[in-house]
């Protein structure tokens, strides 16, 4: 079958397609409907069987000693000597502990924790790497409820103490700890208050937990659709910030094919402050991420990593609908559980620079039948295609999609997007004086490239479309009959989610 690229969902079409086992290996996304947390996929939630073709939118060790072993060299016994008292002229006694290694990105990325001592760096051998375009599915993240409280005190002897022990007295006063800007204390002690716990609780009664954090000043929120699907209509949502503080929230508008959704605080508090926005487009694999939510309910808990892969295509499915949502994804091995869906990705200086929603799962069982815990794959929303998302929804209240007029199947052994025989019920597949048909396109041509982006899958051109705006002009490489050929085309729009 095939899918609309644009998200129709009357034709029924194959689920999309796990993996393929070559690297990089697919994605399980993680799950994240609002009902208590939908669960996450085992292997990871296969697309529906049901759902529509795709009408393509915009068509597109480190080597070293083994810590283990060690040699020593034999030397002669020689008795122990006393111990050495330190120098009258030394500083306080005992000394300060060894400094925290320093963590920089070498190009003028705050540095996170206390500088290093100066000493010769390993070699390290660089990686080689290329992202091979394969498809995650993947299970949204949303909620589950939780929580722990943990304790931690120790006493320490000190032999050059009369008294036998020594007590170290801290002030009771947070306001005391105050953390450099560029670390990760002090990004997250910044980020925080910005940064919302949101239940959903649809008419049943049931729910889950997501998270959110302040777009605006006026009190709107930004999140993920699958957060708040459940009670958008006919539910009760609320948002919670770090001080514990709750407010009414109501839906201002969703877009379930890109997994946005905007809400408003019905009665928002005065001196909100947004948290800043990023470029995605800037952001390179290796570039420090810290990732904020409520995962399993534990509201505020902050996580860091890395972007470890760009242009990630993701499929991910709810486990409660037929619908999916298609991404071009940043990929963070920060650690992302069910309950982080709609939370911010940062950056090392605090900029949001994605929206956590979907992770890799590789549990038992099909969609819904088990939460997934984090394994160090994480998938994000990039936050350029997300705030134009949300502009949009605040402006008018629905989403606009860029298409190209054809809709593609979303099997993904075709060695690229292959345009269908037909489009959904009956409908031509490649729609009269659209931009696809206007460029030349014909139903069984595949299509290889996306601008320069190699496309392997339907849901891979679909990621790529919805990156872009309608309007934009793009380069399609496809294959026909067994020669290449390009064309250019300019996106067209489709309004609301069908």
């Amino acid at each position: 079958m095939s899918t609309e690229n644009e998200g129709n969902e009357g034709t029924a079409g194959p689920s999309v397609p796990s993996v393929p086992s070559a690297p990089p290996v697919p994605a399980a996304a993680p799950e994240g409907a609002p009902q208590g947390g939908p669960s996450a996929s085992g292997a990871g939630p296969s697309v529906p069987a049901d759902a529509p073709t795709a009408q393509v939118p915009a068509a597109t060790h480190q080597d070293g000693p083994d810590p283990s072993f060690h040699s020593y060299d034999q030397q002669p016994y020689q008795p122990p000597s006393p111990p050495q008292q330190p120098p009258a002229a030394s500083a306080a006694w005992p000394p300060p502990p060894p400094a925290v290694p320093s963590c920089a990105d070498g190009g003028g990325t705050p540095v996170w924790g206390a500088p290093a001592p100066a000493a010769a760096e390993p070699s390290r051998r660089p990686r080689a790497g290329g992202l091979v375009a394969a498809v995650a599915v993947a299970a949204l993240v949303a909620g589950g409820v939780g929580g722990a409280l943990g304790f931690w005190a120790a006493d320490r002897n000190d032999s050059g103490s009369s008294s036998g022990s020594t007590t170290v007295a801290a002030s009771n006063s947070p306001k005391d700890f105050k953390r450099a800007e560029g670390t990760v204390a002090g990004v997250a002690a910044k980020a925080l208050p910005s940064v919302v716990t949101i239940d959903a609780q649809s008419g049943d009664g049931e729910g889950g937990t997501g998270t959110g954090f302040v777009y605006d000043k006026e009190g709107h929120i930004l999140t993920n659709n699958h957060v708040v699907a459940s009670a958008a209509d006919s539910g009760q949502l609320t948002a919670t910030f770090s001080d514990g503080k709750k407010y009414d929230a109501e839906v201002v508008g969703r877009a379930q094919g890109y997994d946005v959704a905007v809400l408003k605080l019905k009665n928002p508090p005065n001196g909100l402050t947004p948290l800043p926005l990023g470029d995605s487009e800037r952001v390179a694999v290796g570039d420090s991420t810290i990732a904020i939510g409520a995962p399993f309910g534990l509201s505020n808990t902050v996580t860091t990593g890395i972007i470890s892969a760009k242009n990630r295509p993701v499929a991910s499915g709810d486990g409660s609908s037929n619908k999916n949502s298609y991404m071009s994804a940043l990929q963070t091995d920060a650690s992302i559980n069910p309950g982080n869906s709609g939370g911010p990705l940062l950056d090392a200086g605090g900029a949001v620079i994605g929206i956590n929603s979907a992770i890799q799962s590789t549990s038992g069982g099909g969609a819904g039948q088990s939460q997934a815990g984090s394994i160090g794959l994480g998938f994000a929303i990039p936050v350029n295609q997300a705030k134009n998302v949300a502009e949009q929804l605040i402006k008018t209240g629905e989403p606009v999609y860029p298409v190209i007029g054809a809709t593609v199947t979303m099997e993904e052994k075709t060695g690229g997007a292959a345009i269908s025989d037909q489009g959904a019920s009956g409908t031509p597949a490649v729609t009269p004086d659209g931009p696809a048909a206007k460029a030349g396109l014909k139903a069984g041509d595949v299509i290889t490239k996306f601008n320069d982006t190699v496309v392997e899958s339907g849901p891979t051109l679909i990621g790529e479309i919805w990156t872009h705006k309608p309007g934009d002009k793009v380069t399609l490489t496809y294959k026909r009959d067994g020669r290449t050929a390009t064309a250019e085309l300019v996106l067209g729009e489709r309004k609301g989610d069908s």
